[in-house]
């Protein structure tokens, strides 16, 4: 019989991760025994002040890097959206399971879309990417941070904190508050974060024994869209303090790429797109970058990263 320890944080979306890869294990390796292993991390702990401030979310991710560094875990299961571009020696993000949907979804008790909201109406979003966005969308909104798990940010919306929240799609599908959508909000309106939607799998790099096991759990489609997304921010040395958002789509052999870096007051927006082959998506991330900063992104991220 097989085991296989999985670390993971506490919170209800990612322990439904886990388990969501435990069962695909099962699926696959019938025999398989497996562990979750739940950690408070400390992106878990600092919830009183913003992730930008914080650390960035890099936070969520460390100490569950640092279980399998010690043995203590053999796979980390991680939002591919909270996953820093660089990754600790010897570890890799070996597998990516397929894509819920990517988009940013508007919450809201009183109002169908963004567009019903009426001036200075109180929008939570814990995301510089987000309310980049949404200043540049309706400037009149008055936009206040928010944090904590899924539930607590529909409480506090339900208690009357906030007139509307921006989450993520993915994660109220996922734990079965589809119904709380009142818009799922177009990707041309607000670009997704990078990795969005995406569940990825991380394991020690010469774990040849975990990474058989896992391999029949990878979804190669996401996966590419997903890489040439992270290329973005590492080439912009992506942090919370900047907006930076991407998107891949693929359609028949061809991949989109869409990006973005901005101001977080939304008052700046630089984008660039590029179209190619899936097997030249290397070159369609380096077209993005390169036409990113021909707008003038690294004068721009040079900026915000002094303030």
């Amino acid at each position: 019989m097989s085991r296989i320890r999985i670390a993971t944080r506490e919170s209800q979306l990612a322990l439904w991760q886990a388990n969501e890869v435990s069962r695909l294990l099962t699926q696959h390796h019938p025999d398989i025994k497996v562990d979750i292993i739940g950690m408070t991390t400390e992106g878990d702990r600092f919830l009183q002040a913003s992730l930008a401030s914080a650390g960035g979310k890099g936070l969520f991710v460390k100490e569950l890097e640092q279980c399998l560094l010690e043995d203590k875990a053999d796979i980390a299961v991680h939002s591919m959206k909270d996953v820093p571009f660089e990754l600790p020696v010897s570890l890799e993000i070996h597998t990516i399971l397929e894509r819920e949907d990517p988009r940013d979804a508007f919450v809201s008790n009183q109002y169908s879309c963004l567009a019903e909201l009426p001036n200075n109406a109180v929008v939570g979003t814990s995301s510089t990417r987000r309310e980049c966005q949404l200043r540049a969308l309706r400037h009149d909104l008055t936009i206040r941070p928010l944090r904590g798990n899924v539930n607590t940010r529909l409480r506090k919306l339900d208690d009357g904190e906030y007139d509307a929240i921006i989450l993520a799609s993915a994660g109220l599908k996922r734990l079965g508050f589809e119904g709380r959508i009142a818009q799922l909000i177009d990707i041309d309106t607000s670009l997704p974060a990078i990795g969005q939607g995406a569940i990825g799998i991380e394991c020690r790099d010469d774990d040849t024994t975990t990474q058989e096991l896992l391999a029949p759990l990878h979804h190669q489609v996401t996966a590419l869209s997903v890489l040439a997304e992270r290329g973005i921010s590492t080439a912009l040395s992506a942090n919370c303090h900047l907006p930076i958002a991407a998107h891949a789509h693929q359609a028949g052999e061809n991949i989109t790429l869409q990006a973005l870096v901005g101001m977080p007051d939304g008052s700046k927006i630089l984008r660039a797109s590029a179209t190619g082959t899936q097997s030249d998506t290397l070159q369609v991330t380096q077209n993005v970058i390169a036409e990113l900063m021909n707008q003038g992104a690294s004068e721009l991220i040079n900026s915000l990263n002094q303030e």
